[in-house]
């Protein structure tokens, strides 16, 4: 049983219970009613040492628990609605609406005195699970039948008025700001809320001040009319009574309550399972240091639950228990203690400390883990766990023998899923052996599973008083703003109209210019810069030397700092990006049209006047190894190398090899500045370059400016094109684990004997775009997310060279790791179905204009279309190819389309690569042979 010393379930959320005043109330004279209606049938569920259960018809459960030797009768009233239940803006809503039920029906408006006039000593409480109301006064049986009548009555006519919340808010405040003067009661409520990242044990049953301020009256009522209801409260009645009678009464008061046509949903927020120690630091004025760890455990309901308490009472308990011993014998701590609180749903075992401020906190701190988690490795004797058996069965015989109190501890069993819970429990704990013990020690008791909590005393604590926010409307009502930002022109982005207003030229020196003014909103610009380096032969093992020195070009030049090129762009209100490999270097820019000239000779400075300084060579080392040691435990990153090794093979060294991770990582460690400077000196030039401007400018300026930045910047070595080589890999169907990762990836595809210039590439384009490229109505897409919904993201892909015949298709899922099969299962079947039964004409049309539309967006983007215009520089062409490919793409017939599709795609061929945490999920099926 829980230390209810620490976790009294009481008005307040914690350790202080505002004990309302005893008070009672006049007996309403009632005439006789004439209309009185019959009382309602209770069905008799269950009995348990002399307590039993009636359920009646509209879902109210009573719970009889006769004592004759109690001159006393109990009425305990229980909804089973806590803190758990609250939504936002709600916190505290529960125990508010708990204070508002005092305030009175209409036919007994002063709760207080109707109570005082019987006699009652009574209160009610709130908790994380449910809310109760209790009250104990002489037994006689006009005590009894008013208690009931009240009872039925202010479950569904108590006022909940406006003008009782405007009132009673403020004592629910002052008893939040008692428990604020009790540090261990807040360090409580901070090792929860640290605890729990999602569930709603997370929050304090107080609630946060300000919801208590300003919750609405209706969000309050409207709670009460859904959960104070029949279906959703049990009736305890507890001491001296007569049974029949009783039961006579409750059918006919709380059997007429109707029942409610509302559902109640379980609440179905679940903790993940805690990845590693949390801490958090209370710092108030206080005299005593406290320290508090806490592990995550399951439901009260769970089987472990036994074992639990077994081992927080061996754990807490005094002068026996090891904390004790450890800390107190030892006066590194004034005090111990130890609970497991059993609630509906997991909760946590916690075990505490009190230190003196004159003693070590860190101490207490390492002993305290040390003693709990060594549990794991020191069992519990067996004359430990008797010990605690002992005291925690006795604690259960106690309560079991007090009626008038019973009925809060089955309230909180009841609340867990049902009252027997409370016996189910104590049976439970008799069977605990030492072995029980350690397992469940071993299962939690981990440091991965801990949140450490400390309360350090301090005179004036230092707070962030976070101001409220703002009245916006108030803040902008006069507002005009700057000048208006310039518009831009009416652009058609048609291939043809493109091509009807860009202009190209080679510069001296053989730089390709692309250039297409046109105004734009706020006068913007874009432009991109492609450098080609190099050839197969010169490249060979270069390619990590080549990606540092492209990354190396921002990070200083001879006469700035990289600090000083990043501001210096930032004051040109300028975005400029460079990356590069072991064949070329790409730039972008996005700037505006009075800054383009400074931000082009700052580029042009970037580029040509590298310091390669050593610090900062060594930083980016760094920063490169952390990635790639980071990405080894990524499933998209270790999938997509073991995809791209298996399909384009290349001999180690080669320009376009696939690194593995720790080959990329043992390149880097190997790399020297000096390998970098060297690779700038031998490959950096212009003189086979491209570069396209798009946007608001001066043509005429730019390409002045080009021409005397580039034309003298000379590539030392001729650059040659690397060719790119088409090979019929086997297919393979891989699996690599990646432990600890929620989420797997799919990659599956094969290479094409195919160029872009092929005519066959419109229809292969339009087939992938309906199998898996067409956002969310995709063949895949309806297959995998929309239907089944075993991946939040997937996609197909079509690639094809416009200079060698060779070309890739791809596609690519995430899921969990346990929905494996089905996933490969729906691709597979989906590719197979599109080869043999093909695209309906009614996919084809609807293809056909979306994939237009698509690809019409596209170009409306300044910056696809500078990246457009510098590739095709490169490659000789203009957008009349663009033109013609769509043209021949709206003439496509559902038999081009398919009979393409079935030329190049072969299911039997296609790879298939997976990684994620299949070790954890054994029923997930890892490695499928191919087709």
């Amino acid at each position: 049983m829980p230390d209810r010393k620490l976790f009294p379930l009481c008005c307040s959320i914690l350790t202080l219970a505002v004990q309302l005043p005893v008070i009672a109330a006049t007996p309403a004279k009632r005439a006789a009613r004439k209309n009185e209606v019959l009382k309602v049938e209770a069905k008799k569920i269950t009995s348990v040492e002399g307590l039993t259960e009636f359920d009646f018809p509209n879902g109210l459960k009573v719970v009889f628990f006769p004592d004759p030797s109690k001159p006393t009768v109990t009425i305990n009233v229980t909804y089973f609605v806590g803190s758990r239940h609250e939504g936002y803006g709600e916190t505290g809503m529960a125990h508010l609406l708990e204070h508002l039920m005092f305030k009175g029906t209409p036919t007994t408006p002063n709760v207080p005195g109707a109570f005082q006039e019987h006699g009652a000593r009574w209160n009610g409480t709130t908790s994380f699970d449910r809310t109760n109301y209790f009250a104990t006064m002489p037994a006689s049986e006009g005590n009894l039948e008013w208690a009931i009548r009240f009872e039925a009555d202010r479950m569904v006519h108590s006022f909940i008025a406006k003008k009782d919340l405007d009132s009673e808010m403020t004592v629910v405040r002052n008893e939040l700001e008692a428990g604020e003067n009790n540090p261990q009661a807040i360090l409580y409520q901070r090792v929860f809320a640290t605890a729990y990242l999602w569930h709603n044990y997370g929050k304090s049953t107080i609630g946060a001040r300000s919801d208590l301020e300003a919750v609405p009256i209706e969000r309050l009522q409207a709670f009460y009319r859904k959960y104070y209801q029949p279906d959703d409260a049990m009736l305890i009645v507890a001491g001296k009574f007569d049974q029949a009678k009783a039961l006579d009464l409750i059918g006919k008061t709380f059997g007429r309550i109707a029942a409610p046509k509302r559902d109640i949903y379980p609440t179905y927020t679940a903790e993940p399972a805690q990845d590693g120690e949390r801490t958090v630091a209370l710092r108030r004025v206080g005299d005593v240091q406290q320290l508090m760890v806490a592990y995550h455990v399951p439901a009260g309901s769970h089987p472990d639950a036994a074992a639990l308490s077994v081992l927080a009472e061996l754990m807490g308990s005094a002068p026996s228990g090891r904390l004790h011993k450890a800390l107190v014998e030892t006066k590194k701590a004034a005090s111990v203690g130890a609970s497991n609180r059993p609630l509906k749903e997991p909760g946590l075992i916690a075990f505490f400390a009190q230190v003196r401020k004159e003693d070590s906190l860190d101490n207490a701190r390492s002993t305290l883990l040390e003693v709990v988690e060594g549990a794991r490795a020191t069992p519990a004797t067996a004359e430990e766990v008797e010990r605690a058996k002992n005291s925690l069965l006795k604690n259960t015989e106690l309560l079991l023998a007090s009626s008038d109190t019973v009925g809060i501890i089955l309230s909180d069993f009841a609340a867990m899923g049902d009252w027997r819970l409370l016996f189910l429990q104590r049976d439970r704990v008799k069977k605990v052996t030492p072995g029980d013990v350690q397992r469940v020690a071993l299962a939690y008791l981990k440091p991965s599973n801990r949140t450490v909590g400390t309360f350090i005393p301090a005179q004036s604590p230092e707070l962030a008083e976070v101001p409220p926010t703002p009245n916006v409307a108030e803040l902008v009502r006069e507002y005009k703003g700057d000048a208006t930002v310039a518009s831009g022109e009416a652009f058609d982005a048609s291939p043809l109209g493109i091509e009807s207003r860009t202009t190209r030229n080679a510069l001296p020196g053989a730089t390709k210019l692309a250039l297409l003014p046109k105004k734009t909103h706020g006068e913007t610009v874009t432009a991109q810069i492609a450098l080609n380096l190099g050839d197969e032969q010169s490249l060979m093992n270069r390619k990590t030397a080549a990606g540092l020195a492209a990354t190396m070009l921002m990070r200083g030049t001879k006469t700035k700092t990289r600090e000083q090129i990043k501001d210096a762009f930032d004051q040109l209100k300028a975005r400029v990006n460079i990356f590069g490999g072991p064949s070329g270097v790409n730039v972008s820019i996005e700037a505006k049209r009075a800054q383009l000239p400074e931000v082009l000779k700052l580029v042009g400075e970037v580029l040509r006047e590298p310091s390669f300084d050593e610090k900062e060579f060594e930083q980016l080392r760094r920063e490169r190894l952390a990635q790639v040691e980071n990405s080894k435990s990524d499933p998209n990153y270790q999938a997509q190398i073991e995809f791209n090794r298996h399909l384009k093979p290349r001999s180690k060294g080669h320009p376009q090899y696939v690194e593995t991770a720790d080959e990329t990582i043992a390149n880097l460690k190997a790399a020297t500045l000096d390998e970098v400077k060297s690779f700038y000196r031998e490959f950096y030039g212009a003189s086979f370059s491209q570069m396209a401007v798009v946007g608001d400018f001066d043509a005429a300026q730019i390409s002045k400016l080009a021409s005397d930045l580039f034309s003298s910047w000379k590539t030392p070595k001729p650059f040659v094109r690397i060719a790119n080589k088409y090979v019929d890999v086997a297919s393979k169907n891989s699996a690599l684990e990646t432990p600890d990762k929620a989420n797997a990836y799919f990659l599956a595809g094969m290479n094409l004997n195919i160029r872009d210039d092929d005519p066959d590439y419109p229809a292969l384009m339009l087939a992938n775009y309906l199998l898996g490229a067409a956002p969310l109505n995709s063949r895949l897409a309806a297959r995998l997310r929309q239907k089944e919904g075993l991946s939040y993201g997937t996609f197909s892909s079509l690639s094809a060279s416009a200079l060698d015949k060779e070309g890739t298709f791809s596609a690519f899922a995430i899921y969990a790791p346990e929905n494996l099969a089905r996933l490969e299962k729906a691709f597979q079947e989906e590719l197979e179905r599109a080869v043999k039964d093909g695209f309906s004409a009614d996919e084809v049309a609807k293809g056909i204009s979306g994939l237009l539309q698509q690809r019409a967006v596209s170009r409306a983007q300044d910056g696809f279309l500078a990246g457009t215009l510098t590739s095709y520089l490169f490659l000789d062409r203009t957008l009349k190819w663009d033109a013609d490919l769509e043209q021949k793409i709206s003439a496509l017939t559902p038999e081009q389309v398919n009979a393409a599709f079935r030329r190049y795609l072969d299911p039997k061929k296609i790879s298939i690569v997976k990684a994620g945490n299949f070790a954890k999920n054994k029923t997930a099926e890892i490695a499928r042979p191919a087709n």
